[in-house]
């Protein structure tokens, strides 16, 4: 397969990026979780025990209702209790660092969808916070995060929203083509985790790229040749690895 994936003609679509070990390398909770600890607002013992949960979370490639409340609590309990403002004020660390790890095959891929005249959104369980001004500062249409509840300008810990991990992200991206008069069939969605088979799913391109260790023994199993940053697969491929 060449470089880069043909695009289909340019309509009402766009193409959706999840964040960690897809966009950039790494995970972007880590980065959160130093930020918030150079500021005084996470404890060192927190800040070692959401890194490793964070790196084992996304090598597991699971994805079952376990997993997500896992991942929905570790979230809500960052920001519980915080002031909106200082997990804000945290971009001024975050978003430089999240910069630097952006992947060049990435930036390249953005750069061709914006070319062909889609938008280009960030879909992460991250929160908005981050997500947000993120995706703005790649110069890219938006970004979608889980949304904390916020009462007096702090964190309740409960969710104003979907939370935007496995189904979460198809209510989101389904309700953004809704807003946007987008045709899903025609939109793009790159993803590292099997946690994203249903986002995967809800588009017409759906593309695999540094495939956890889940997704990565199917497309082993089905490919014997070595593949590169990304793969585009037809929905056979999806329905046939969640019905496994």
């Amino acid at each position: 397969m060449s470089e880069y994936l043909h695009f289909a003609t340019p309509g009402p679509s766009a193409a959706f990026f999840d964040l960690d070990r897809t966009l950039i390398s790494g995970s972007s909770a880590f980065t959160l979780a130093l930020a918030g600890r150079a500021a005084h607002l996470m404890p060192t013992t927190e800040l070692v025990r959401d890194a490793v949960t964070a790196a084992l979370f996304k090598l597991r490639g699971d994805h079952g209702s376990d997993v997500a409340d896992e991942a929905r609590d570790r979230i809500l309990g960052f920001i519980r209790g915080q002031r909106q403002d200082d997990l804000q004020s945290l971009n001024e660390r975050v978003i430089p660092t999240l910069l630097g790890k952006i992947r060049p095959e990435a930036r390249r891929l953005l750069d061709l969808h914006r070319q062909a005249g889609r938008g280009t959104f960030i879909v992460s369980a991250a929160p908005t916070e981050i997500v947000e001004p993120l995706a703005l500062s790649l110069g890219m249409t938006g970004g979608i995060g889980t949304r904390g509840r916020v009462i007096d300008g702090v964190y309740t810990g409960e969710l104003d929203g979907p939370f935007c991990y496995g189904q979460g992200k198809v209510e989101a991206i389904t309700d953004l083509a809704r807003w946007d008069n987008l045709d899903l069939s025609q939109c793009y969605a790159y993803s590292d985790s099997s946690s994203d088979l249903p986002m995967l799913s809800a588009v017409g391109h759906p593309v695999v790229v540094n495939p956890d260790s889940r997704l990565d023994k199917w497309l082993r199993y089905l490919h014997s040749y070595q593949y590169s940053y990304q793969y585009e697969y037809d929905r056979s491929f999806l329905q046939n690895y969640q019905h496994s």
